[in-house]
């Protein structure tokens, strides 16, 4: 008997028809602040996997109606799912497909300065190291299995669906952006209450 529970998931269609009819739920979108300065969804809070982890019990307390949380794909928001669930936050929804299948649907957006999306990074990270070993084992042997080591942390990654790469990646100045103050995020759900 499994006890893991079933994540409830809502279409991008929905969420826009309520955001349309103004019954929008609370959107947390709990991405990197880089990713979310990027592009996000109007009217959402940003409230990256990490520090809603770390501050879920005081987020509850500011959440009351229903919640929908998203990403760039729904990974990370059935992972924050998960944690506000444990913390006893009922009525809570991932939103299906995250910002790609947000943005597919051609909903509205707020974008700001574009950067490469974590995917793309890791992309170009291991292929160098691969392409970069690869053409080094011509004259090192055994610089190859370098490469090697990346195409099986890739396959890794696929089929644990984890990424240290782009854990790495996402510590980089470059993809941290502003630093999320639970402060500031708290006062305007309250503000928006």
């Amino acid at each position: 008997m499994s006890t893991e529970r079933t994540v409830q998931s809502i279409t991008p269609a929905v969420v826009h028809r309520l955001v349309q009819e103004g019954r929008a739920p609370r959107l947390l979108d709990v991405r990197t602040p880089g990713e979310f300065r990027t592009v996000h969804i109007p009217g959402s809070y940003n409230v990256p996997l990490n520090t809603l982890r770390e501050h879920r019990a005081e987020l509850r307390s500011h959440l009351d109606e229903e919640v929908v949380l998203v990403c760039r794909s729904g990974q990370r928001a059935r992972e924050a799912e998960q944690a506000l669930a444990q913390a006893g936050l009922p009525n809570l929804r991932v939103l299906e497909g995250g910002m790609n299948a947000w943005e597919a649907a051609g909903a509205v957006v707020e974008r700001g300065p574009e950067r490469w999306d974590m995917e793309r990074q890791v992309r170009l990270v291991a292929g160098s190291i691969v392409l970069v070993t690869g053409l080094a084992g011509i004259l090192v042997p055994g610089v190859h299995l370098v490469g090697t080591a990346v195409g099986a942390g890739l396959t890794y990654a696929a089929l644990s669906n984890s990424c240290a790469m782009g854990v790495l990646l996402s510590k980089l100045p470059y993809n941290r952006g502003p630093r999320t103050d639970i402060r500031t995020v708290i006062a305007e759900l309250r503000s928006a209450s």
